[in-house]
């Protein structure tokens, strides 16, 4: 368990909530379903992200639809090896998110670990519940590891991450591709995984929900109102593919970076699967941030702690 949990909320990081607050944000469990999509797309997206090496939208088959995708490679391939490759789950509780709100994240990853990132537009609840966003997690990860060589990728070095429920498909797809089972067999070997303040359990009795159930930037009723969407009943919340940290077996995992924040609810079912995955013999870095929200690697362009976190989380990527 980290110490502390929680200290001052950054001064840099409460500027940017102002200017949230005042432009007149409701939570997102306040709106319908259509109006949070276009409200957090507005604004997560635009800004002024970095240019990288190339940028292509493409779609790939799914399970049962295509599966948007957007490919970014940070550096020229004709000056070396064939990059590592990041296949990305964007957040928004399975309910909101769009290739464009990730994009000055996913931009910044490829720049500074000098690889590849493949961001994935799952579906997306209500519309399709749980397991459909997990069903197309897996099923990109399989494409791009036998599509790798295509964008300068190396197919032999693959990682999964994301944000949120984007943490928590990373997390499902890595436990999916180490189940003995038909489901996990065929999938690639992932090293590592990023799960960046991921989304681990269907509970909401944690000491962080009661501290910071009212938010900054998520609360727990925005939480319900996710999970309300996403699960289509109570039963799927045990399920481990829905909540790995319910997984009866983390071993055999890949090695995992587990990012957490103080003032998150999300915090200690985060810290909770760090400590599993260590005591199941998972080799794991875990940065906490005890001065920073949920959601906070989308302010990098103001907060100087959220730009040293994908400073850090680039260096890994380098480093495969």
């Amino acid at each position: 368990m980290p110490t502390p949990l929680r200290t001052e909320l950054d001064p840099e990081v409460e500027d940017v909530i102002d200017e949230i607050e005042a432009a007149g944000v409701p939570e997102w469990s306040a709106m319908s379903v259509e109006s949070a999509r276009r409200i957090e797309d507005e604004v997560f997206s635009g800004g002024d992200p970095p240019e990288v090496e190339f940028v292509r939208d493409l779609e790939i088959p799914g399970p049962e639809t295509a599966i948007p995708i957007r490919v970014y490679r940070g550096s020229n391939p004709a000056t070396g090896d064939p990059a590592p490759v990041l296949v990305y789950y964007h957040g928004g509780g399975w309910v909101l998110g769009t290739l464009d709100s990730i994009d000055g994240v996913c931009r910044r990853l490829a720049r500074r670990g000098e690889c590849v990132v493949v961001s994935v537009d799952y579906r997306l609840a209500p519309e399709h519940p749980f397991p459909a966003a997990v069903d197309d997690a897996v099923a990109s990860l399989r494409w791009v590891a036998e599509n790798a060589d295509a964008f300068g990728g190396d197919s032999e070095r693959l990682a999964v991450g994301g944000t949120s429920a984007g943490g928590n498909l990373a997390a499902v797809t890595a436990l999916r591709g180490s189940a003995a089972s038909d489901a996990g067999r065929d999938l690639p070997e992932v090293a590592p995984q990023f799960l960046l303040y991921p989304i681990t359990d269907y509970a909401f009795d944690t000491d962080s929900y009661a501290e910071n159930g009212d938010g900054p930037l998520l609360t727990e009723t925005d939480m319900r109102w996710f999970w309300d969407r996403y699960l289509r009943s109570e039963v799927d919340g045990a399920n481990p593919y829905a909540s790995p940290l319910r997984a009866p077996d983390l071993s055999g995992l890949p090695p995992a970076t587990v990012v957490t924040c103080g003032f998150d609810p999300l915090r200690d079912e985060g810290v909770a699967y760090a400590e599993r995955l260590d005591a199941a013999g998972v080799a794991v870095r875990h940065d906490h941030y005890p001065d920073q929200p949920h959601g906070f690697l989308s302010t990098s362009e103001s907060v100087s702690a959220a730009d040293e976190a994908l400073d850090d989380i680039g260096e890994e990527l380098r480093s495969l």
